[in-house]
């Protein structure tokens, strides 16, 4: 017989009787900062009868069996087609990413379920090669009228309206705000969030498209939300260090003595640093805030990465090469569609299984990109070499 027992441990289970509700009590997190934010105030953009799961424990499930969370495992974090196991990629990025907030998160009694969710969906959006792809998709998306492409804002996009065969994954709103303001690649001094209503999150949304940068400016409507942001500098900028020595694009002594001596010389110390900054100038406060010291150290780390790292991750050649290969494939399955080519990998491995909403409500160039942007590295290669 079936006991009540097992089925509280079968996932994706629906509320069961009004009994349950002591199980997810249970289930939720208590003791909460006043700063946090509490399931109570959880909302998504579609109502729908909740389980036993808190809500943003449920974002985690709904994020980690997505599609597209399986495809981080092949797509790059800094260096593309490497023969190297132990070089990161965007999967082991987000854990670290998930870990290092987690910690904070505890620490400051924020609600770990929500920082846990946006942490591992926030790369969700990131195309083939990275960050070079990302703004050659970009290129490619202004030309043809489709607006700015942001990997933050296409991550938003990929739950909203791509995830579930083109009927989204409908994730909590304030999950899907912290992914979109997550902008590691801006170090801040201080993280204050941002009181937003749906309406303002969703102006914001789409606003991206049409104003250049504007992603710049967005701050998390939840202190979760700025844990993250910060997070994300932490798991990449010191690891990111050590692949780079590990690849012999750099040596240890290469970094600055005045930065060793406040963040650390491994990527262990500098992210132990980092998060106990935060976590001691962050305590019982409205904001996430780093020290005078360790923010300009890791200002000039920052620095130090893009001009020994990031700006030597491709040469001249792979630049333009990686150009070619965006341009051709966009330009083929362009073509594929609008002449109905129903043999064309766009449709077979894409659209065929993809909602008619989704078809109806995107334009042809807006399809195209969702289909490379959600490549893997190696997927997006393949197709290159069949296109030739």
């Amino acid at each position: 017989m079936l006991t009540k027992e097992h089925m509280f441990a079968i996932i994706g289970m629906e509320m069961l009787t009004s009994m349950d509700k002591k199980v997810e009590k249970n289930m939720s997190k208590k003791n909460l900062s006043k700063y946090a934010c509490s399931d109570d105030n959880a909302y998504r953009i579609t109502q729908e009868k909740e389980d036993i799961r808190p809500p943003f424990f449920r974002d985690i499930d709904r994020i980690i069996y997505s599609h597209s969370y399986l495809r981080y495992e092949n797509k790059t974090q800094v260096f593309s087609y490497i023969d190297n196991d132990h070089v990161t990629n965007r999967m082991l990025h987000v854990q670290l990413v998930s870990k290092a907030a987690r910690t904070i998160g505890r620490a400051l009694r924020l609600n770990e379920d929500l920082i846990e969710a946006a942490a591992l969906a926030h790369d969700l959006g990131h195309v083939p090669i990275g960050h070079l792809g990302e703004s050659i998709l970009n290129k490619i998306s202004i030309k043809n009228n489709n607006g700015y492409f942001n990997h933050n804002i296409h991550s938003v996009r990929t739950l909203m309206y791509i995830e579930n065969n083109g009927k989204g994954i409908n994730l909590n709103v304030q999950t899907l705000d912290a992914i979109m303001c997550h902008n590691g690649e801006m170090v801040l001094g201080e993280y204050y969030p941002k009181n937003k209503s749906l309406e303002e999150f969703l102006e914001e949304y789409n606003s991206s498209y049409k104003i250049k940068d504007i992603c710049s400016t967005f701050r998390p409507m939840t202190l979760e939300g700025c844990v993250v942001r910060l997070c994300d500098v932490v798991a990449y900028i010191g690891r990111d260090i050590e692949d780079a020595i590990l690849l012999g694009v750099i040596k240890k002594d290469d970094i600055p003595k005045s930065i060793v001596d406040v963040l650390g010389s491994t990527n262990q110390e500098i992210v132990n640093t980092l998060i106990l900054d935060a976590i001691n100038n962050s305590l019982d406060k409205p904001y996430i805030k780093l020290s005078k010291e360790v923010f300009d150290a890791i200002v000039a780390l920052k620095r130090f990465n893009y001009e020994h790292i990031y700006m030597k991750a491709n040469d001249e050649n792979s630049i333009k090469k990686y150009e070619l290969m965006f341009e051709k494939l966009f330009e083929k399955y362009l073509s594929d569609i609008r002449n109905d080519n129903k043999k064309s990998v766009i449709y077979t491995d894409y659209l065929n299984d993809m909602d008619a909403s989704y078809i109806e409500n995107n334009t042809d160039v807006a399809i195209v990109i969702d289909f490379i942007a959600g490549m893997t590295d190696e997927y997006f290669y393949k197709q290159y070499q069949r296109s030739i």
